[in-house]
């Protein structure tokens, strides 16, 4: 797209002129297109009265002017006195003449003054010859082109207008200042301010009583400001990105053209390359124990804030970002508790379905302008008594009322559903572990019951899904059996962090625990498909929406791994430092559902974002009179050629 030119030929033709004007030929007896079109445009033609003198009438209008200032030469000369001006002798000459008249005076006047003068003085005034005066040339004027007209207009009658106002209210007032009288003012004005202060004071206490009776939501700061900051709101935020992309114009380039050409030297080996950085203020000593992308604009994520240490327990936040903007947080929610996951609902996207550390789930609306969540579970609506690992919507019920599940560590999966505005619970499983029955008082059989940290649902089969556990166990479960599970996968031998099915093939599923370990299973083989061992505690892994074969894992020391199992089965394709520090952890990475690009959380409450290099999402080349093909079908097959190379050796033995 940089490259791409496009030329721009001024031509001196019209744009505007007719191409398809016909005239009809007698000759031929038909309408004919004319070849040749008048390409000239005329802006501005004015008729002046200017004629030029090479012209028929230029020469006939100074041939008449020279034949008048010749008879006007001639009668000058045969009389003494000069004729009287005619009217088409100028101005110039009129002067000209009246100075000779009063230089005549002047001499005459001398000649009494000094009696009888010189006889010789007198015969040569006789003598000399008055000479003709030089007749200036005249502008040719078009005595054709001339025309004179007059009109008469009928004059408005004046009318007058008046009006009377009443005089405005005056009073007279005096008065002498003196320092007392000032100061007496200012602490009267500070007195009045303390009393208005108490009294807003006391108007807020009592609202936010209503307010707990009502359980209505708290105002927050953006809804006490003004309907004209509001207005502005809209303009501001699209000044605030457009500021932001001239700041961080570089990377926005990266993030729109930059491919590695290097991968083409690295023997399939790929990189990431940092984009930006999305940090906020108050979330500095939280750790990013959630992220999701929103299903309907590709370039807002959430971010859920909380802390896995129990020690450490004390408020969350929700933050949206966008790509467009990485300075400053779309929106901005705090919560009580930490907050531990969250999901978008796919045909409601501004609905944010959270699960807190104390047990309580709730639903955001970000239409809404509050902090406060809309729907929110309590100790009477059936909470969990331990933290809320996941949560993840599914489809509306019979009722077309909206529904999501959540599971805890007490061993609960339970269905949540929004009927008139309130969230009521369902209990679908309860985990339980094999053989820890307990013999209690009187004889009484009691079973512990198991911890789910993640579960995912089937991407085609709607009452299937997947449950991992605190023991290392992975369960298969159905919506319809809550009493027993469908099948058990001696997973890991540590908790289980995460589960996921693969967006493509229906058999297969990725899960990575603490214990170093990624596997990917076959539901219906108890064994696993693939092992990779990470050096180091896996924190979250996840696939890649464009290929069945890639996915991306996180590890504690600080590593994102990104593989491709159509490459190279055995190692990852990269293997990144993505945080430095050695006190930092990196919690969770996600896909960009459309861009090659993945965010990454870690514990100091940062989220990055990596673009992924060519190798990375190599797609498959075209060869020549060949079409490539594409589609889950293709991403399907390429899955299961792995997977019978993998199976083979086992149905052998």
């Amino acid at each position: 797209e940089l490259k791409e030119e496009f030329t721009r030929i001024l031509t001196a033709n019209n744009p505007h002129a007719p191409q398809n004007i016909v005239r009809y030929s007698f000759k031929e007896q038909a309408y004919k297109p004319i070849s040749y079109v008048d390409q000239m445009a005329i802006h501005f033609s004015l008729n002046g009265n200017m004629i030029p003198k090479d012209s028929d009438e230029g020469r006939r209008q100074s041939i008449r002017i020279s034949t008048a200032a010749g008879r006007f030469i001639l009668s000058f000369l045969s009389s003494e006195k000069p004729p009287v001006e005619t009217s088409a002798v100028t101005s110039e000459e009129a002067e000209i003449k009246d100075d000779e008249s009063t230089g005549d005076a002047q001499t005459a006047g001398e000649e009494e003054g000094e009696g009888s003068g010189t006889a010789e003085v007198a015969d040569a005034a006789e003598a000399e010859e008055p000479c003709p005066p030089k007749v200036k040339e005249q502008k040719l004027a078009n005595q054709f082109n001339f025309i004179e007209r007059a009109s008469r207009t009928l004059n408005n009658p004046m009318q007058e207008r008046a009006c009377q106002s009443e005089p405005t209210p005056c009073k007279n007032f005096s008065a002498s200042a003196n320092q007392w009288e000032i100061y007496d003012a200012y602490v009267e004005e500070l007195q009045k301010m303390e009393r208005s202060k108490e009294k807003e004071k006391s108007k807020a206490l009592l609202g936010k009583r209503e307010e707990e009776k009502k359980k209505g939501r708290k105002l927050t700061s953006l809804e006490l400001q003004s309907d004209d900051i509001t207005k502005i709101s809209k303009a501001a935020k699209i000044m605030e990105r457009m500021v932001n992309q001239n700041t961080f114009d570089d990377i926005a380039q990266d993030f729109k053209y930059f491919e590695d050409a290097s991968d083409e030297y690295r023997d399939q080996q790929g990189t990431l390359l940092p984009l930006w950085k999305f940090q906020y203020n108050k979330t500095k000593s939280l750790a990013v124990t959630a992220l999701c992308w929103n299903p309907k604009y590709k370039d807002l994520f959430a971010v859920g804030y909380g802390s896995y240490d129990f020690m450490k327990q004390g408020q969350g936040m929700l933050l949206l970002y966008t790509m467009k903007n990485p300075s400053f947080p779309e929106y901005v929610f705090s919560s009580e508790s930490g907050i531990m996951c969250l999901d978008f609902h796919n045909d409601h996207p501004y609905l944010v379905a959270v699960g807190f550390y104390d047990g309580n789930v709730a639903i955001y609306n970000l239409k809404k302008a509050t902090s406060q969540p809309s729907y929110e579970s309590s100790a009477k609506s059936g909470k969990h008594t331990e933290p809320v690992w996941q949560v993840k919507w599914q489809k509306d019920d019979i009722d077309n009322n909206l529904n999501f599940f959540s599971i805890s560590s007490d061993g609960r999966i339970v269905s949540w559903t929004l009927v008139k505005n309130e969230l009521v619970h369902t209990d679908v499983i309860k985990l339980s572990v094999e053989g820890t029955t307990v013999q209690g008082p009187e004889g009484l059989q009691l079973q512990t019951l198991g911890c789910g940290t993640s579960f995912d649902f089937h991407k085609k089969i709607d009452y299937l899904f997947l449950v991992g556990t605190e023991e290392g166990k992975i369960y298969k479960c159905s919506k319809y059996y809550s009493s027993q599970f469908l099948d058990v996968f001696e997973a890991h031998h540590m908790a289980v962090d995460s589960v996921s099915w693969n967006p493509y093939h229906l058999k297969v599923f990725i899960s990575c625990s603490s214990d170093w370990t990624v596997k990917i299973w076959d539901h219906t083989i108890k064994t696993p498909v693939f092992i990779y061992d990470l050096n180091s505690a896996v924190g979250d892994v996840a696939w890649s929406p464009y290929s069945s074969t890639v996915f991306a894992a996180v590890t504690t020391d600080g590593k994102a791994h990104v593989f491709d199992l159509s490459i190279n089965k055995y190692e990852a394709l990269c293997t990144q430092l993505v945080v430095a520090k050695k006190k930092n952890k990196i919690t969770h990475i996600q896909f960009n559902p459309v861009y090659p690009v993945v965010i990454i959380g870690d514990e100091q409450g940062h989220v990055i974002s990596l673009k992924l290099s060519p190798n990375l999402h190599r797609m498959p080349k075209e060869k020549k009179g060949q079409e490539v093909k594409k589609g889950p079908e293709v991403e399907i097959a390429k899955l299961d050629k792995l997977l019978n190379l993998v199976r083979e050796p086992e149905s052998k033995a």
